[in-house]
């Protein structure tokens, strides 16, 4: 059985990670959604294992000591990250797994698993990003015009993505994606296992 992929889905904020990556996991239900660990308390109704891994400071720092974590970050007291165990053990068993996650964290991801498949949302231009950020009318201009310089220069780190789709419309986003895990799942490299035994004895190295 072939291992699973790992599928990195990363972009600017406001593009609408959250959005495709909810759809896409309605319209591939086999596909698994990576589930992070954190240091922050439960809230109500959320489930160990299923919303997060909640875990102790020590416990994280812990992992962070025998490098289990894939990448993780400190935010407002409180640590994230990504098990790669889970990870392993869900690409072990056959099964694609997604991790919708910040353009940084993308790239530690990228230097400890670089056989993932990385793809980069785009938003359709800048102007539309900035109307995006702006509907949502949660925060102040000097706040938009900071979140608006962060999102040129993590686009121009697209250059270490497999692949860019552009969220101009999202069951059009959500089919490129789909595309594309169909497409790495093709890669003749995913067969040459089985291609070692059907081919002549002549042409085995």
């Amino acid at each position: 059985m072939n291992k699973g992929l790992l599928i990195v889905l990363s972009g600017p904020s406001g593009v609408g990670k959250g959005t495709v990556c909810s759809v896409l996991r309605s319209k591939m239900p086999n596909l698994t959604y990576s589930v992070s660990a954190t240091t922050r308390p439960p809230r109500q109704g959320e489930v160990d294992g299923v919303n997060y891994f909640f875990k102790t400071r020590e416990q994280f720092q812990e992992m962070i000591a025998r490098d289990a974590l894939l990448e993780h970050a400190e935010y407002v007291d409180n640590y994230y990250g990504t098990p790669r165990d889970f990870v392993d053990r869900t690409l072990a068993s056959g099964k694609d797994i997604i991790l919708e996650i910040e353009v940084q964290g993308a790239l530690k991801v990228k230097e400890k698993f670089p056989q993932g498949v990385f793809i980069f949302l785009m938003p359709p231009s800048l102007d539309e990003l900035k109307q995006r950020i702006t509907g949502r009318g949660t925060e102040e201009q000097h706040v938009i015009d900071h979140r608006m310089s962060v999102a040129a220069e993590e686009i121009s780190l697209i250059r270490y993505y497999d692949y860019a789709v552009v969220n101009d419309e999202i069951d059009a986003a959500c089919k490129r994606i789909e595309s594309i895990i169909i497409a790495e799942h093709c890669r003749k490299d995913r067969f040459m296992s089985e291609l070692a035994d059907m081919l002549p004895a002549s042409e085995k190295v």
